[in-house]
């Protein structure tokens, strides 16, 4: 992480930013340090996230030709919001730390994700109802998150290989997130949303889609009150994937980190230009490819 940002002369104020949400402990130092044990542990890697997207942004924003969509992946619509102008940086990196706080109360029990590949929904549905698990987020038709208690997942896990899963693995996370384990966290957050200082409309050029429904936000208190109601509801990333397809995008960007967002964009939008910023050696590189126009 933080690679080609950590130099950035425009990428400092959101380190600066984060170092407070970190309680004075410098991101770019961290990742360099941390445990993998820390980096899966839910607040900091809410933070780093969103630190991670926000650099990006405050490095390639004045490069980029408008119209936008902007979209995120669970903690990553959260700092879809600051990236769409909606919520200033201090305020999206101290909504990850009230996001993980509050999601960390509501987990009662050991709780977990788990990937599930090579099942139908309807099918993964059945299976997940059989064990108080949860579809928590759709990246595919046969490709999806569950969320549940450790034993609940392992119990599921066994039948859904038992079903004919391609490929399954408990992931290091430890929070349900997207599920309704989850319905205090997401009340209490969608309270912290309602008193943040979210402005009124989205500038010019820019749509925004809802995590839950890939639907693009009109109306920015509505838009809150799904972005509150994700933590406790299924993601449908399927369809933000469909919408930007729809949109006829010229060229895709993963902010980050890592590039399994690019990677599924691929495999949505064969045709389509799409990268992450992880993919490239320089920010050189990355202002290059973004003046190209795709053959």
């Amino acid at each position: 992480m933080f690679t080609l940002l950590a130099d950035a002369p425009a990428a400092a104020p959101v380190f600066a930013a984060a170092k407070i949400a970190l309680e004075r402990t410098d991101p770019r130092d961290l990742v360099q340090q941390a445990s993998s044990a820390a980096f899966h542990a839910n607040k900091l890697g809410q933070i780093l996230c969103c630190t991670q997207a926000l650099a990006a942004w405050a490095v390639i924003n004045d490069r980029l030709p408008r119209p936008l969509v902007v979209a995120g992946y669970s903690v990553g619509e959260l700092a879809a919001w600051g990236i769409a102008g909606l919520l200033d940086m201090p305020a999206v990196l101290a909504l990850a730390v009230e996001r993980a706080a509050v999601m960390d109360a509501a987990t009662l029990e050991p709780s977990g994700l788990a990937a599930v590949r090579g099942l139908s929904q309807a099918v993964l549905e059945k299976l997940c109802h059989g064990h108080s698990c949860f579809i928590a987020i759709v990246n595919a038709p046969d490709q999806m998150l569950v969320g549940g208690t450790h034993p609940a997942l392992a119990a599921l896990i066994a039948n859904a290989q038992t079903a004919g899963a391609a490929h399954t693995v408990l992931l290091p996370v430890a929070v349900a997130s997207h599920t309704p384990l989850l319905a205090t966290a997401s009340r209490i957050f969608g309270e912290k949303l309602a008193a943040a200082p979210i402005r009124d409309g989205l500038p010019e050029g820019i749509r925004l889609l809802s995590g839950i429904d890939g639907a693009p936000v009109f109306d920015v208190a509505a838009g809150a009150a799904k972005l509150a109601r994700q933590i406790q509801q299924t993601v449908d990333w399927a369809a933000c994937m469909d919408n930007i397809r729809s949109s006829t995008v010229s060229k895709v960007i993963e902010l980050g980190p890592g590039s399994a967002l690019a990677h599924m964009m691929r495999d949505e939008m064969p045709e389509a230009d799409v990268h992450s910023l992880a993919e490239f050696h320089s920010l050189v590189g990355f202002m290059h490819w973004i003046g190209q126009r795709k053959s």
